[in-house]
């Protein structure tokens, strides 16, 4: 089913063509197809599962495909408190991603490591991946979430198609050590 209330990105119309800049369009169909990857792992894992379901839905976004291979997936929604141990397996699924690739820090544990000022919790997923937008809250609402996923959706329509070959992302990414 072809969802005929979006609006064309801005062109040149005319009677059987229609011509726009290439940016234009792939920003266009990123933001309408985004599959999100859950990696939950406590009260904001619940939240996202109330946003995922029929009062909220999710899917009115283009997000209704969760996919739980990072392959697959180009949106990273880490949700939860998140164990220095884990660290590394929040990176790997990062690197693992196809570009280009978003990540959204769901709650406080995630975004600055919550209440658990311990040894043992990662003080933000910032210290292991770049994070694009954070979800504030203890646990966030689900509207709070939708409006992370509509932030993520105006970061992948107006980012460039040469962003992410450019120096200054290539810097942001050796700054984290991600090749």
């Amino acid at each position: 089913m072809v969802n005929t209330d979006l609006p064309a990105p801005p062109g040149i119309e005319g009677q059987g063509f229609f011509a726009t800049s290439l940016d234009k369009v792939v920003g266009m169909a990123r933001k309408n197809s985004l599959w999100p990857l859950p990696f939950a792992t406590s009260c904001c894992g619940i939240e996202f599962m109330a946003t995922m379901a029929s009062h909220y839905d999710l899917a009115r976004f283009g997000s209704e495909r969760p996919s739980f291979s990072p392959r697959q997936a180009d949106l990273l929604m880490v949700m939860g408190t998140i164990a220095k141990k884990m660290g590394p397996i929040v990176r790997q699924t990062y690197e693992q991603m196809a570009e280009p690739r978003w990540v959204i820090a769901v709650g406080a544990c995630a975004s600055s490591g919550g209440i658990f000022d311990t040894y043992s919790v990662l003080q933000g997923i910032d210290r292991v991946v770049p994070v694009d937008v954070y979800v504030p809250g203890c646990p966030p609402r689900p509207e709070q979430i939708i409006e992370g996923l509509l932030k993520i959706q105006y970061l992948a329509e107006n980012e460039s198609t040469r962003r992410r070959d450019s120096p200054e992302y290539k810097a942001l990414l050796e700054s984290y050590n991600i090749h």
